[in-house]
C-alpha cells in the first residue's frame, strides 16, 4: 500500500493524520472499498437504467475519440443524489481539503466505450473553473463504478502538482486541456502515478493536480462518476453552469442502500449539449446514441 493508499473498514472513516498529511503532499488520496458492492450496483442501476443517460454527449479528444457524460448541478434525490449527499464522501472531502463547508459545484458520469472510448486530456479542474471561482479551495471524488485501470482508460496524475498553482488552458480537440509544454516540463520533476481503481473504491483530489486519462483500447467498458465540490465562501463570482453556494444537506451512510429511487432526476439540472462551455462541438456531426451494457 502506497502512502496515497488507504481501506475503509466498513465501520466509520476516519481522516487521521496520516491520510490528512498524504493528501497535503501528493495533491490526493485512494479510499478503498469506500462504496460496497451493493451500493455500486445501485448505482449502475441508475446511470444504465434509470434514464440518466438520455442527457449525456461525445466530447473528443484531440485524436477524435469521444469519452461520453452527462452533466448537472445539483445532487437531487436519486441513488446518485444519495452517493453524492453521503456523509462518508462529503465529511471525507472536507476534512482532506481542511474546510468547514463544502457545496455541492457539479457531478458527472463519464463513460468509455470499448475499443472507441477516447482520453481526458491533461488538466486540472481549477484550470476550467478559474474564471467562476476566486480559490481552487475545491476538490474532486471520483468514483469507480467499473473497473478502471490503465487498460481501459484509467486514470493517471503527476503527483504533487497541485502545489505548482494553475496552469494556462487551451483547446485540445474539444476538450480544454493544459498547456502540454508545461506539463511535459512538469513530468520531469514530478512522479507520473497511474491510478487503478477496482468498483468502489474512490479517489480524492485536489483542483490543481494535473490529471488526465488515456482511450479505452480494451473490450472492458469503463464508468464512473466524478462529484466536483465548491468550498462555501468561495462561490462563483461569475455564475455560469456552476451553481452558486447552495446549501447541502448530508444523509447517513445508509441513505445509498435505503433509496429506490433510480428514474426521478426532478432538481439536478442537467446540463445539455451544446451549454457545456468547456467543450468544442464545433467537429460533432452525430448525436450520442444512448450506451447499452
Amino acid at each position: 500500500m502506497s502512502v496515497q493508499d488507504f481501506t475503509y473498514n466498513g465501520d466509520s472513516l476516519e481522516v487521521n493524520d496520516e491520510m490528512k498529511s498524504s493528501f497535503d503532499e501528493n495533491g490526493y488520496v485512494i479510499i478503498r472499498n469506500l462504496l460496497n458492492k451493493d451500493e455500486i450496483n445501485k448505482i449502475e442501476k441508475t446511470i444504465l437504467e434509470g434514464g440518466l443517460l438520455k442527457h449525456a454527449y461525445k466530447i473528443p479528444d484531440k485524436d477524435g475519440r469521444s469519452p461520453i457524460i452527462a452533466l448537472w448541478q445539483h445532487p437531487g434525490h436519486d441513488v446518485t443524489g444519495m452517493m453524492t449527499r453521503c456523509e462518508r464522501v462529503v465529511t471525507t472531502a472536507e476534512k482532506l481539503l481542511g474546510v468547514e463547508e463544502l457545496y455541492h459545484y457539479h457531478a458527472k458520469v463519464l463513460i468509455k466505450e470499448p475499443e472507441v472510448g477516447g482520453k481526458f486530456e491533461w488538466h486540472q479542474d481549477y484550470g476550467y473553473w478559474y474564471n467562476y471561482c476566486l480559490r481552487p479551495d475545491m476538490m474532486a471524488v471520483f468514483v469507480a463504478v467499473d473497473e478502471c485501470t490503465q487498460e481501459n482508460g484509467g486514470l493517471m496524475v503527476l503527483r504533487g502538482t497541485h502545489k505548482c498553482g494553475r496552469i494556462d488552458h487551451g483547446k485540445t480537440g474539444g476538450q480544454q486541456g493544459a498547456d502540454m509544454d508545461r506539463v511535459e516540463l512538469m513530468k520531469k520533476y514530478y512522479t507520473l502515478d497511474n491510478v487503478d481503481l477496482n468498483p468502489g473504491d474512490v479517489l480524492f483530489f485536489h483542483s490543481n493536480l494535473l490529471h488526465g486519462s488515456g482511450q479505452n483500447n480494451s473490450k472492458k467498458r469503463r464508468i464512473a462518476i466524478n462529484v466536483s465540490y465548491n468550498e462555501k465562501s468561495n462561490s462563483p463570482v461569475k455564475p455560469d453552469i456552476c451553481p452558486v453556494y447552495t446549501k447541502l444537506e448530508k444523509v447517513p451512510d445508509t441513505a445509498i442502500l435505503e433509496c429506490k429511487n433510480y428514474t426521478d432526476f426532478t432538481g439536478k439540472n442537467f446540463i445539455e449539449r451544446g451549454e457545456d462551455k468547456q467543450v468544442d462541438f464545433a467537429d460533432q456531426t452525430q448525436s450520442y446514441n444512448v450506451y447499452d451494457k
